[in-house]
């Protein structure tokens, strides 16, 4: 059995890696808003946070009802209940990742759980 997993992801408005990649900790998504298009929707969660790191394009994320503008290599971590919604601008469409974990579960990272 192999201990990892690849794939290819192939351009679309939102690719779920969760299941191709068996994911067990974390769900990710590649998100891609054409210009002038939103998330049809407002969410929060109950525990997870989310980290959105934005690759091509500008828009903006209204967090609580407060409006941050985001532009390519901005990264964004928002916390469970924050109400948010995301937005391409008018006339650039935004590509944004998203991986979700849920709050507080980190217990060690690169520098503190490798093994070498």
């Amino acid at each position: 059995m192999k201990n990892y997993n690849k794939i290819n992801v192939k351009e679309d408005a939102r690719v779920e890696l969760h299941d191709a990649l068996k994911l067990t900790g974390a769900e990710i998504s590649i998100n891609l808003l054409p210009a002038g298009a939103s998330v049809p929707f407002v969410h929060s969660h109950k525990q997870n946070e989310e980290i959105y790191g934005i690759l091509e394009g500008t828009g903006k994320a209204v967090l609580d009802g407060e409006q941050i503008e985001l532009k390519a290599g901005d990264w964004l971590k928002v916390s469970p209940k924050t109400k948010r919604q995301f937005f391409a601008a008018k006339d650039s469409s935004i590509k944004y990742l998203c991986i979700q974990v849920k709050e507080n579960s980190l217990e060690g990272y690169t520098q503190t759980d490798a093994v070498i």
